[in-house]
């Protein structure tokens, strides 16, 4: 029979205990400590081991429950440190061993490590983090334990940290916001792994959720000096009790304080004292409630600038100067001749954070343009420059003097914009140019219909049967129309005065030396005289057809206007608008082109017209040639 089927058979089938111990199994020195063993209810007796030892530590009869048994240690000694395991005698045998116990001593005689989150102790639901254990003393190994569990959470062997000492990692997620999320951390020897360091400050983690963002603010402007007094100022209008606070990139973990009420809104002030180089950072507060371990969304972030610990001094100008009108462009200028990575521009009293720009080198000088255009009454104020380093970006250089910047007098013509479409005044402008595209387009527009309009009277005054139709209410015969050299026609305008004491003269005359193309003049003279039109022609069937056509159209013409209006001009017709008085020379001139018409318009206000041909004499006679008449030659 093999040992192990002997053994099994003693063991019988009695369940194996369990082993504790209270109130903790990392107890410091000089505490005491109670160690716990369970069994059966039928044991008789329970006994306790530690390894290393070749006897029993210690036995113990069951107490009254008869379950279970307890073993003190009443002042904690580093003999005391070590593994132990426990079993109990029943009357069918002894059991199996429990599963060891780890009890820890804490000397006080090793420095604490240093317990942090990486990148941020606030995390979202459902992430990770990484938590860092390091300390200067070269332990072995790191251990982490998480708040209310007995036993050590995760054990890992040490590395080299990146400044000296060395270090452990533990990576820890993914995060519910059920569970509260605080650690610490030890460091040991591999020659005594029962003999701890202190342990690390607690670190809690912060799980962030959904909720209401609170407003992270502060009364004292961002830009602060050393030594300065500086509290940041968490606010909710939800009802936490309870608010955190967080620097980014820091390994500490987040300030906690309790909910202060003021104006009906909840919230907590987080003093951080004198004002030290460490403070420079960006900060974010939380909200949350005492029954849940969630907290709330994180608030805008806050920067905190300090000012002063850098060994320059930029200098601040202003183009075109510290006085200017509203609505012109403003420069604001900050140099140095010391290396900048990052100018920043303050303005004093304001609740915006600092503008900030890349450094441009020119010319031997750091500098930084901040442009402000077009400036309002807003942007009056003192302002000041700062510089920094990308190493550092929240320690600035020493302020430049102070600049002021006086917005005062008439406002200036707003320019076209140059801040995009978002900028106040373009819009006027595109204003501007749709308002000039609709009165243009209603003025085309117009000017269209009533080209239409003196198109259709043209149509309705062709005459009918005509081969080559003349406009009405013009007078015109257009020379280029087909008839036969045999049958040229020329139109006469005779004018009579029906008065016979008003006398209306024309004088007819042909000037061959001055106009070798024959040029008409006529001459009329009289103010007040109604004129009568006829037409002369040769007897030929298509001058009578003519003459008939016209008297037609007499009536209808003499009710129609013969002044036209400023658009003859637009149609080609440069005399029809054309309106002399009639007590000063009137002159038709005939083209030098032979197809050309030689046309004459007679201001026809006071003036009735007549189409009719002058009647014969009473003698039988034919007509003389009318003494006074204009002649329209066709040529």
């Amino acid at each position: 029979m093999t040992p192990t089927l002997t053994a099994l058979l003693c063991l019988g089938t009695r369940p194996k205990p369990t082993i504790w111990a209270e109130p903790g199994s990392v107890m410091p020195w000089g505490t005491s400590v109670t160690i716990w063993c369970q069994g059966g209810l039928e044991a008789q007796e329970y006994r306790l081991y530690k390894d290393g030892e070749s006897r029993v530590w210690d036995r113990q009869e069951p107490l009254e429950s008869r379950d279970k048994a307890k073993f003190s240690i009443t002042h904690m000694t580093d003999v005391h440190a070590g593994r132990y395991h426990c079993n109990y005698f029943s009357p069918t045998g002894w059991s199996e061993p429990s599963d060891p116990l780890e009890l820890v001593l804490v000397t006080g005689l090793l420095d604490k490590p240093r317990l942090s989150a990486q990148p941020s102790p606030v995390v979202t639901s459902g992430g990770n983090v990484t938590l860092q254990c390091a300390s200067q003393m070269r332990f072995h190994r790191f251990v982490l334990m998480r708040e209310g569990e007995r036993q050590p959470s995760w054990t890992l062997g040490s590395q080299a940290a990146p400044h000296g000492g060395t270090q452990a990692l533990f990576p820890v997620g993914p995060m519910t916001p059920s569970l509260r999320w605080t650690f610490r951390c030890y460091g040991y020897y591999s020659n005594t792994p029962q003999i701890w360091s202190d342990p690390s400050d607690p670190l809690e983690l912060l799980v962030s959720g959904v909720s209401g963002k609170p407003s992270l603010l502060t009364q004292q402007d961002t830009v602060v000096t050393y030594g300065q007094s500086l509290t940041l100022q968490c606010r909710s209008d939800v009802s936490y009790n309870r608010f955190a606070l967080s620097k980014e990139g820091a390994p500490d973990p987040p300030r906690q304080l309790g909910r202060q009420t003021q104006a009906g809104l909840s919230g907590a002030d987080f003093p951080l004292g004198p004002v030290r180089p460490s403070h420079g950072g960006r900060y974010m507060c939380y909200g949350g409630h005492t029954l849940s371990s969630e907290w709330s969304a994180p608030s805008e972030p806050l920067d905190i600038l300090l000012a002063g610990q850098l060994p320059y001094t930029p200098s601040l100008s202003v183009q075109p100067g510290p006085t200017v009108a509203p609505g012109e462009n403003v420069t604001l200028l900050c140099q140095s001749q010391s290396s900048m990575d990052t100018f920043l521009l303050s303005k004093e009293g304001a609740a915006d954070p600092p503008l900030r720009l890349r450094s441009q080198y020119r010319a031997g000088q750091h500098q930084a343009e901040f442009s402000m255009s077009p400036v309002t009454s807003a942007h009056g104020g003192t302002y000041r420059c700062y510089g920094s380093a990308s190493t550092s970006p929240y320690l600035l250089s020493q302020p430049s003097d102070p600049l002021e910047l006086l917005v005062s007098g008439p406002s200036m013509v707003p320019s076209p914009p140059t801040t995009g479409p978002g900028s106040a005044d373009g819009p006027h402008w595109y204003l501007y140019i749709l308002l000039t595209a609709a009165v243009a387009f209603v003025l085309l527009l117009s000017l269209l219909v009533l080209l239409l309009v003196l198109h259709q009277r043209r149509v309705k005054g062709r005459k009918p049967g005509a081969a080559d139709p003349e406009p009405k209410d013009r007078g015109l015969h257009d020379s280029s129309s087909p008839a036969p050299a045999a049958q040229e026609e020329s139109l006469y305008a005779s004018m009579q005065d029906i008065q016979p004491e008003e006398g209306v003269e024309l004088d007819h005359q042909q000037n061959t030396q001055d106009d070798p193309q024959g040029t008409t003049y006529a001459q009329v003279s009289q103010s007040r005289s109604r004129l009568r039109w006829g037409l002369a022609t040769s007897p030929s069937p298509m001058s009578e057809g003519l003459l008939d056509s016209e008297d037609r159209q007499a009536e209808e013409d003499r009710q129609t206007d013969c002044q036209v209006g400023p658009f003859s001009e637009f149609l080609g017709f440069p005399f029809l608008n054309h309106k002399p008085p009639l007590s000063s020379p009137l002159q038709v001139t005939a083209s030098d082109t032979p197809q050309d018409v030689t046309y004459a318009q007679l201001n026809c206000l006071t003036l009735r017209q007549e189409t009719s041909v002058s009647p014969p004499s009473q003698s039988g006679k034919p007509p003389a040639e009318p003494s006074v008449y204009a002649a329209l030659a066709i040529q």
